[in-house]
Order: structure tokens, then C-alpha cells, then sequence
């Protein structure tokens, strides 16, 4: 055996014990009793101290130094580069600290759910605290002197800084801004209505998944708080939620993880555990999610269709045609939940967590302010106040889990969809006569092959690029965004 195949081989176990713990993770979300999770916390510590222990073991830097790049192919190379930065981020980390991190968040992924429940910060605040300087410290040791924020990025978007966000974010923050404004002074479509038997939803919920290609032999969908998707390869989860009078919030909760999913189900099954086989970031996994429940999953075709399903699944239910279920589903609503939040609206919620989080990593705001901080600039972008904790600086997991730099990947993410879905457009003309019949195989056939099936080969902006043709920016989501809902509202 050369070099290499001794360095994939370690590669693989590294791969599959990762997805043990993936799973691990998966359980504590949906299955777990609530009483395991101090023995669950010890068992993530013990996992990531091996998977620890194996990203930074000895022989992977000498087979690292045996193996001859210029002898493999392009696969073979892009297998050597996400190994050779894996292991060079991990050594730079101390075991005991990865270890400590892994406890520490499983542990405070409970406290904060229960303080989310009580509506209470101020006992989530230690424990934040601490997650906050635990993640620094690591921050810190990735930035060897640089950005520690970018460190922290780089972990979600490889390649991209946060200044490269910010020139972005601002450049989209003031077009939305002026955009919601002219919709908030047009007559608003109804509101849906009617209670929505919870056991139809998740049987509906079901027959979209399969609509859009989730393969449900290789996978399941659940209902869990916060809608995820979980696994690579041949295990491929999400989860879901239902709520009786708003049936949307089941349907493309569940349209956007199969996004995520299909796009794990569709890499090249030869690149299975190993590092090309997983999404290449989470920026180019939003833009799978979004490009599905917006683009395809709202767009007047496919809605007409969800519309007849919805009909027979639940009988009349207060809307009297396709164009006006068109419009309630792109309503423009006030709300506070990122997760919830209309197109246009949605980036807004993303820039204002990207900016705190920012602010909390370089020591500018202080955790014991973060609360009235996200209040204020809330109101400041939304125009009303935030009226309890977990309808505001506690309604998202993310933090308490150590995923500081993950928020800014879900506008990057609409960004790449913006993109993606001028292409995808160009290459199917026909598509919306298609989706009208429920069928999305053409676009994600299309995204498939020019891009899920890719996994890591590529870096995060050159799949987009190559994939969409055009170098990633904001224009051609703010003409898609500004297109749809001047239509909307007679603009």
C-alpha cells in the first residue's frame, strides 16, 4: 500500500466515528430522554477526544509528507487539501480544549432549551459565558495572531473573511431595507385561517420530501424544536415541526432540510467517507436548502400544485384559488423567528446575529448585554419590540452549541442560490410548467449534476461559479427578490 491509501484508509474510520457522533447528536435532538444528558455530554467529550486524537496523530503528517501530489488525480489532490487543513486546524487546538468544548456545549444545549422555555436569559448567561470563552480560546489558537472571527469562519466557510461578509451585507441591507418598506405600505394578501390536523401536515410533509427527490431508504424525518438535517451518505435525517394554524412552517421547514439532505444523498457515492464526501460548506448547503423552499418550493408554479395537495389533504380551508395561495404563501409578515421569516424579510434577521456575534468574539458587547443589545437593533430593523427571550436572542440553538460564524452562511447561502438559480433557469426554460405538476426533477436533476454530485471537490465559490457561471454577488438576488415581490405587491 502507498502513502496515500494508508492516509485514506485512517481517513475513513476518522469519517465514519465522525458520523457516529453526528448521530449521537441527531438522537439528543429527538430521541434522547431528557435525564441522559449529562451522560451524553461525557459521551461527546469521550468522541471528540479520539476524533481529536486521530486528526492529529503523527502518521498522518508523515503519510501527509510521503504522499506524492503531482502522482494522484484531481480527486486524489483534493482529498490531500481538505485532509492537509483538517489536520493543521486540529493540531493547532488542544485536545483538553476540544474535549471541554464538546462537553461544555452538549451541556449547554439543555440549559439553554430550558431557559428558552421560561423565557429567562439571565439563566442562560453563565452558561453562554462560558461557551463564548471557551470558543475564543479556540478562535485564538486557529488565528495564530490574525482575525480570530475569520478563524471561527473558516470552519463553516472556508476562504471567506468577515470583511468580504460585511461589504456584502451591506450592500444587501439597505436594497431589503427600502424593499420591505414599499411592501409594508401595500394592501397585504389574507392570512391563512384554519386549523390543520398536525397528523395530515407530517403525512404531506412526507409526500414533499419524496416530491423533491429525498430518498427516504436512506433516510427519515422526525419532529424535533429547531428543524435540522443530519449525516452524509447512506444515512441522510431531518426533522421537522408542525403548528395547527400555520401548516407552512411543516412543509418548508421540511422542503428546506431536504435541500440539505439531498444535497448529502447526491455527492458521488466513491467519494463516501472520505472528505469529499460531504457538503463542501455551509454557505453552499444554504444555497441548496433556500434555492429548494424559495425559488422552487414558492414560486407560483409550484404552489399552484402545493395548493390542489393541501385541498385534498385537508379539505376547503379559506382559500378560494392558486393565486391567492401563491400570495399567502409569500406573504410579507411581521414575526420575530429567523426560521419563519418570509424571503424578503429573512436576510435581515441573519445580518443582525452576524453583527452581534462579531461583536461578542472581539469583546465589544458583553454577553450580559446581549439581550437588550438584540432588542434594540430588532426594533431598529423590524419597527416593533421583541416581546419575550425565546422570540429573540434565545430562539436559536446556535450559540449554545458553540456555532459562532454559522449564521452568516444562510444569507451567503441565499446569495449562492441567487446565482444558482438564474442558471438553473437558463438551462430548464420549460421548468415552471413542470413544477406546476409537482414535479421539481428538472431542477434538482440540474442542481445534482452541477453541483451536489461535486461533494468537496471543488472549493465553496469556485462550485458556485462553475456551476452558475458568474462570480458569486448579491445582484442577481436582490433582482430576483425585488422581480417577485414588486409583482406581488403591485409595486
Amino acid at each position: 500500500m502507498t502513502a496515500y491509501d494508508d492516509l485514506m484508509a485512517h481517513q475513513r474510520e476518522t469519517q465514519a466515528l465522525s458520523q457516529i457522533a453526528g448521530r449521537l447528536g441527531w438522537d439528543q435532538e429527538t430521541m434522547m430522554p431528557r435525564g441522559a444528558a449529562p451522560q451524553r455530554a461525557e459521551e461527546m467529550a469521550a468522541l471528540e477526544g479520539v476524533l481529536h486524537a486521530r486528526r492529529t496523530a503523527p502518521q498522518v503528517a508523515d503519510w501527509l509528507e510521503a504522499v506524492d501530489a503531482a502522482a494522484l488525480d484531481d480527486v486524489g489532490r483534493a482529498n490531500l487539501r481538505h485532509i492537509r487543513r483538517d489536520t493543521e486546524r486540529a493540531s493547532k487546538v488542544p485536545a483538553a480544549l476540544a474535549a471541554r468544548i464538546a462537553r461544555v456545549t452538549s451541556q449547554a444545549q439543555g440549559i439553554w432549551a430550558e431557559a428558552r422555555a421560561d423565557n429567562d436569559f439571565k439563566a442562560f448567561a453563565p452558561t453562554l459565558t462560558e461557551v463564548l470563552a471557551l470558543k475564543r480560546e479556540e478562535g485564538q489558537a486557529l488565528a495564530v495572531g490574525g482575525d480570530v472571527y475569520d478563524a471561527m469562519l473558516a470552519d463553516y466557510e472556508p476562504g471567506t473573511t468577515g470583511a468580504e461578509l460585511e461589504a456584502m451585507f451591506g450592500a444587501l441591507r439597505p436594497e431589503l431595507s427600502a424593499l420591505r418598506a414599499a411592501v409594508l405600505e401595500a394592501e397585504a394578501p389574507a392570512k391563512l385561517d384554519h386549523a390543520f390536523d398536525e397528523g395530515a401536515q407530517m403525512k404531506l410533509t412526507r409526500q414533499l420530501a419524496k416530491a423533491f427527490g429525498y430518498d427516504m431508504s436512506n433516510g427519515r424525518v422526525d419532529k424535533a424544536v429547531h428543524p435540522f438535517s443530519s449525516g452524509s451518505g447512506l444515512d441522510v435525517r431531518i426533522t421537522t415541526r408542525t403548528s395547527e394554524r400555520d401548516p407552512f412552517n411543516c412543509f418548508y421547514s421540511t422542503i428546506h432540510e431536504v435541500g440539505h439532505a439531498a444535497y448529502e444523498q447526491n455527492i458521488n457515492r466513491d467519494y463516501l467517507l472520505t472528505p469529499l464526501g460531504r457538503g463542501v460548506s455551509m454557505g453552499v448547503h444554504e444555497s441548496q436548502s433556500r434555492i429548494y423552499e424559495n425559488q422552487i418550493g414558492r414560486s407560483r408554479a409550484f404552489t399552484g400544485w402545493l395548493f390542489g395537495q393541501m385541498k385534498d389533504a385537508f379539505g376547503d380551508f379559506g382559500v378560494a384559488d392558486e393565486d391567492t395561495f401563491y400570495k399567502i404563501v409569500n406573504r410579507v409578515n411581521d414575526g420575530f423567528i429567523r426560521t419563519e421569516a418570509d424571503e424578503l424579510q429573512y436576510n435581515l434577521h441573519v445580518l443582525l446575529r452576524f453583527d452581534l456575534e462579531r461583536a461578542l468574539v472581539s469583546h465589544d458587547l458583553q454577553v450580559a448585554d446581549l439581550e437588550a443589545a438584540w432588542n434594540d437593533r430588532f426594533e431598529a430593523d423590524f419597527g416593533y419590540p421583541v416581546d419575550k427571550a425565546s422570540n429573540g436572542v434565545l430562539q436559536d440553538v446556535h450559540w449554545s452549541v458553540g456555532l459562532i460564524g454559522y449564521f452568516p452562511t444562510y444569507s451567503l447561502g441565499n446569495v449562492y442560490a441567487g446565482c444558482l438559480n438564474e442558471a438553473m433557469r437558463r438551462a430548464v426554460p420549460d421548468l415552471d410548467s413542470q413544477l406546476a405538476q409537482g414535479d421539481t426533477s428538472a431542477a434538482t436533476t440540474w442542481l445534482g449534476a452541477n453541483l451536489q454530485t461535486h461533494g468537496g471537490l471543488y472549493e465553496p465559490r469556485d462550485i458556485i461559479e462553475k456551476a452558475s457561471g458568474v462570480v458569486p454577488s448579491e445582484a442577481p438576488l436582490l433582482a430576483y427578490l425585488k422581480e417577485k415581490f414588486s409583482t406581488l405587491y403591485n409595486l
